[in-house]
């Protein structure tokens, strides 16, 4: 179902999420919220070198909608809707005419309790649905202490290989990740 902006935005204004009571109307903005995210949204994980972790490592998951200032109201949608995450502003002072707004969600808790539940209630409709299958299943790796053994990062670097652009990752092709690895016996 297509839902132009101007509907959502009246939809918005006259009922408000936190106290819509008609079904329709709530579908629609669930839909709406699919779709945006089909187009728009992100789900990512990346694994950084952090020196103040055990394993030097860091694993990073966030979901996040990316937006022209001028569009920023659509952000707000989704922070209203979920309740969790925040937007932020990328400040550009390139040739752009305007500033970037993202709507982020990094906590492990939101993206568990709130993020996944309701993309797993509402499916994706583009590849971005197994780029989000795996996410979920990396954030329950998570959520189970998994990112904090070597071979638990290890894994998770295997899946993220599986998402959005399919780069290998650093931490696989790190000089200490390669000398870390156990010796495989025979």
């Amino acid at each position: 179902m297509a839902i132009c902006w101007e509907t959502l935005e009246h939809l918005w204004y006259k009922y408000s999420i936190d106290t819509m009571s008609n079904q329709q109307e709530r579908s629609e903005i669930e839909n709406w919220i699919v779709g945006f995210t089909d187009g728009e949204g992100c789900f990512s994980v990346s694994i950084f070198r952090n020196k103040t972790t055990k394993l030097g490592w860091q694993v990073f998951p966030e979901f996040v909608i990316t937006q022209g200032e001028k569009s920023k109201s659509a952000l707000e949608v989704f922070s209203k809707y979920f309740k969790c995450g925040k937007v932020f502003v990328n400040k550009r002072y390139d040739n752009h005419n305007e500033h970037l707004y993202r709507y982020c969600v990094r906590s492990i808790v939101e993206l568990q309790k709130t993020i996944i539940p309701f993309f797993e209630k509402h499916s994706l409709r583009t590849a971005k649905q197994k780029d989000f299958e795996v996410f979920a299943n990396i954030v329950g790796m998570m959520s189970n202490r998994r990112h904090l053994s070597a071979s638990g990062v290890r894994s998770i670097a295997r899946k993220i290989e599986r998402m959005n652009r399919k780069k290998q990752s650093r931490f696989l092709k790190s000089s200490e990740t390669i000398r870390r690895a156990p010796v495989p016996r025979r």
